[in-house]
């Protein structure tokens, strides 16, 4: 017969290890008003960054002279920015309005799903514009040879094939993993560092994804950026006139910005945790929160400003379809 004890137990397992079916998430644990000015300035930012993307794809669509590598491989990017943006932001407004929010275990898988595709197909896409820029100054003979439009087309399938792919063991593997207890995500959506904190069950399967698919997935596309940039760099010291050196430079200026704050908030959330806590149990707080916004809010909004601000073709090229523009609605 079993004892009292070992009956209580059970009844303890009954009653606490049910399965979880939904998630809430906290986002911002703060004042109604502060939450009222976030929710206006992420909208503000949203309808910025779908516009601001939507403009250079259509741009890069419709200008023949932005029918180049470079600006093909700039369209892309604003296309996974859109993505990424309408997969994060819309749940996140939701959750500032009504100071937290459910999501059901289908739709956080969809979400990290999604958030993940697009975060690896950028982490290696970013390397393929390196490459990219690296052709173009160290190689600028050879760069139509090279950069076809057939190994553009190629490089972008790979790309997004990597990044879904990986997206999907992920998210099939973590979808395996047992949720039998707290139900509380304390972050903005649903991502792998808050689900791992919540799951009840052996998660090995997960860490050995994270050493053989996702660190990868960053330090190879990191590798290639770096020795790209140390080859532009002393090609671009080679040339004997400043005005030469500047002009070289500035082909690759608006990418190397972007490469900068996407890996630097990458590398800050999940590459180098703080000492004091390990990876997986890091605890997420307001303050925790930041490098998440960056680069799920804010960064899709700052890549198309970079590229339309420090770019003379995309901004010869706005001028002329507001010039277009204004002619219709003249003739009309």
């Amino acid at each position: 017969m079993l004892s009292d004890v070992s009956i209580n137990f059970l009844l303890y397992l009954q009653t606490n290890l049910t399965v979880v079916t939904e998630f809430l998430l906290l986002g911002f644990q703060s004042s109604q008003l502060l939450r009222n000015l976030l929710f206006l300035l992420f909208l503000v930012v949203f309808v910025a960054t779908i516009c601001g993307n939507l403009l250079i794809i259509i741009l890069v669509s419709t200008s023949k002279n932005l029918h180049t590598p470079m600006y093909f491989f700039i369209s892309q990017l604003s296309i996974s920015d859109i993505l990424l943006s309408t997969n994060i932001v819309p749940n996140l407004l939701h959750i500032l309005l009504n100071n937290g929010g459910t999501i059901s275990f289908i739709g956080c898988m969809t979400q990290f799903y999604f958030f993940a595709g697009t975060d690896a197909f950028e982490c290696l896409f970013l390397g393929v514009m390196s490459y990219d820029r690296y052709v173009a100054i160290c190689n600028p003979l050879r760069y139509s040879s090279i950069m076809t439009n057939r190994f553009c087309v190629t490089s972008i399938i790979i790309s997004w094939l990597m990044g879904n792919v990986i997206s999907l063991i992920f998210t099939i593997t973590s979808s395996k993993l047992k949720f039998c207890g707290s139900n509380i995500i304390d972050h903005l959506f649903c991502d792998l560092v808050p689900l791992l904190e919540l799951a009840c069950s052996d998660a090995f399967f997960v860490h050995l994804e994270i050493f053989l698919l996702a660190a990868p997935s960053v330090m190879v596309p990191t590798s290639i950026i770096v020795v790209s940039y140390i080859y532009i760099i002393i090609s671009v010291l080679r040339i004997p006139s400043s005005t030469g050196r500047q002009k070289a430079f500035s082909t690759c200026s608006s990418h190397l910005i972007v490469v900068s704050i996407f890996y630097c908030t990458i590398f800050n959330v999940y590459i180098f945790p703080k000492r004091e806590q390990t990876w997986v149990r890091e605890k997420t707080s307001d303050v925790n929160k930041v490098p998440s916004l960056l680069y799920t809010v804010f960064t899709p909004l700052v890549n198309p400003i970079i590229y339309s601000l420090r770019n003379k073709d995309i901004k010869k090229a706005i001028q002329q379809a507001f010039h277009k523009t204004y002619h219709l609605i003249n003739i009309y």
